[in-house]
Formats: structure tokens, sequence, C-alpha cells
């Protein structure tokens, strides 16, 4: 099955996409606030594959000239860097950036393959190379940067092509350690890995079967949700310490 996705009108279906990708990443960092749920982390991987898709959904319906895709790049530079701070006053010990780093470099890698434009295409390869030489200090590695272009691949082909982002989600997961927790019996895990390596079919699922949801638009308002939540979960910290 193939799936057209609309130009002119707005799409409730990547609308609601975005909105449940942002609530399971406030349920993955409620795994900080200070009580046990571990079981959280397992719709928190949901999370990063369905921005990933929404912005590939982005780039597959928007016409290569306009300057709409430099704008969303520049807001994710303006975020990367206005939340660094409120993702290490809230993380605690963290060992990489945050998100909007991995997701700028993934824009430039999914934009490149797209555009075959000379300038698009460098950008693209200076992305990579700074995915491969920073890998350990960005959020999902190298194989985080990826996975944008892997769901702009498979977003137009039927549904089983979605194992090829699933398997990029699972690798940009830290799959060793998932793989070795498992090995101890760590349901968790279990549950981790299953959820990594469906989360691009029912992300995928939903931009195509969910159309008719009347899903309030996220808008550019949305960016500031990402610092502005990790200061909200350190206010909740803090009370309830």
């Amino acid at each position: 099955m193939h799936v057209t996705l609309p130009l002119t009108q707005r799409d409730r279906a990547l609308d609601l996409l975005k909105w449940l990708a942002l609530l399971c990443m406030v349920l993955d960092h409620l795994r900080y606030v200070g009580f046990s749920a571990d079981g959280l982390y397992v719709p928190g991987r949901l999370a990063f594959p369905w921005f990933c898709l929404a912005m590939a959904a982005n780039l597959a319906r928007s016409p290569l000239a306009s300057g709409g895709q430099w704008r969303y790049l520049g807001w994710l530079l303006l975020f990367s860097a206005v939340s660094e701070i409120p993702y290490r006053l809230y993380i605690p010990d963290p060992d990489t950036l945050n998100v909007m780093p991995t997701l700028a470099l993934g824009l430039l890698v999914a934009r490149g393959w797209r555009d075959r434009h000379l300038p698009a295409r460098l950008l693209a390869v200076g992305a990579l190379a700074l995915a491969a030489v920073f890998a350990p200090r960005l959020m999902f590695g190298f194989f985080g940067v990826l996975l944008p272009l892997a769901m702009l691949l498979v977003i137009r082909h039927p549904w089983y092509y979605a194992l090829l982002p699933g398997l990029v989600c699972l690798a940009a997961n830290q799959w060793q350690v998932l793989y070795y927790a498992i090995r101890l019996g760590n349901v968790v895990a279990m549950a981790a890995v299953a959820t990594c390596l469906i989360a691009p079919w029912l992300g995928l699922f939903l931009l195509r079967h969910a159309r008719g949801v009347k899903a309030p638009p996220m808008r550019r308002w949305a960016y500031a949700l990402y610092p502005l939540h990790f200061l909200l979960l350190s206010a909740v910290r803090q009370i309830a310490a």
C-alpha cells in the first residue's frame, strides 16, 4: 500500500503523531523525577523515532525549493542551545547533548538525500562526518542521525519496509546493553527491543489511518515545550524531594 501525503491542507495525523511523541518523551523522562518507574522506558522508545518520522513526513510533503526546511533547521539549532542547560539541570550526569543536535544533523542528512544540489549534498556529508566523530556525545549516536533518512526512504512504501528504520532505531538505542539485559531475563529490555522494532511501523500506521482525528495543530511554539518540560519536571522533583 502506498500513501500520498497532502501538500496543502494541514495533516492532522501528523499533528497527532507529534503530540504522542511528546507524551512518550515526557513519560520517559518521568523516570528521573525520583520514584521507581523503569517501565516508562518502554513507551519512551517511541518518542525519538516518531519525531524522526514527523521530520521525514515534513520533508516528503514540502517542495525542495521552499525555505521551510531551512527555517526548521534554524529552530532546531536555536533550541539545541536553549535546551542544553535545562537538560543538564534535570538529567543526572548526562553523557550526551540533548536530542536537538541529533535531529538537526539528521535533518541535514535526510534533506541531502532528497535534494541533489551540491550544497545540500555537501551539508549532508558534513553532517555524517560530524555524527561519526561525535557519536559518543550525541543522544542516540550515529544511527540516531541516520534514522530520519531511514524514515524518509520508507514513508511511501508498504508497511513491511518499516523493518529498516526499526533496525536503525534499535541500533540507536544501545542494543548491546539491551541484549545483555535480555540475557539476564530483564522484561523491560525485552519490551524495549520490541518497541524499537515496531515504532516506525506504528508511526506509519498512524499517519495513514488517523487522518480523521482532530488533533490540535502543533506549531513553532512547540519547540519551547522541550526545554520547558525539563524545567517543570525539575520543579516537580524538588517539591517531591
